[in-house]
């Protein structure tokens, strides 16, 4: 297992959207990963406030979005865990399953300067190294020793999951924001009202 190549891409996913899609397949490409795994959180440890949708919601949305793509996979080890979901206790978990792998975890630009404050942050720096999402328009963020970081290229594109909630509680379209099956289970099963 030593040369596989392990992306992890944690987040609510709430939903997701073409932006996440976007974003992993140019880092499968760009780091030629050998698998990636999208891992939906229980809960954020940084927006303890926010309820996210329940996650059989989120879980369908995300077979949705990846059906046919087999260079990717849904894991759902945080949900089920429960609780507030650490990157740790994930990060862990898949060097133990994989030992020797080198692990990339996925981050958005806007987390990247707030590394230093993520549970265990020491041991994260020592055993993945992130993969900064820029948002179209931002100035690159630089992360603290002793991370380890590089900026993913390609696909960038200004969208969030924030953005499309409220543009579905405003009645306002979000079909070109999002992968055709999602778009119309969040439409037929009233999400986001």
């Amino acid at each position: 297992m030593s040369d596989m190549r392990i992306g992890l891409f944690g987040g609510s996913f709430d939903p997701v959207h073409l932006g996440h899609v976007l974003v992993a397949q140019a880092a499968r490409e760009e780091l030629e990963l050998t698998r990636l795994f999208f891992i939906p959180a229980a809960r954020s440890p940084f927006k303890p406030e926010r309820a996210a949708a329940p996650p059989p919601d989120r879980l369908r949305l995300l077979r949705l979005a990846l059906a046919g793509q087999a260079w990717c996979e849904i894991d759902e080890q945080e949900i089920s865990r429960g609780g507030v979901s650490y990157t740790i206790d994930t990060v862990r978990d898949y060097a133990r399953r994989f030992p020797g792998a080198d692990l990339f975890y996925l981050i958005g630009a806007d987390h990247a300067a707030k590394l230093g404050q993520w549970r265990n942050a020491e041991e994260l720096a020592r055993t993945v190294e992130f993969l900064v999402i820029p948002r179209p328009g931002q100035a690159d963020v630089a992360v603290a020793n002793p991370f380890r970081a590089r900026r993913l290229a390609g696909f960038p594109l200004d969208v969030s999951s924030s953005q499309i909630r409220s543009r579905v509680k405003a009645g306002l379209p979000v079909e070109h924001l999002l992968p055709a099956g999602v778009a119309e289970a969040i439409r037929n099963n009233r999400l986001y009202l």
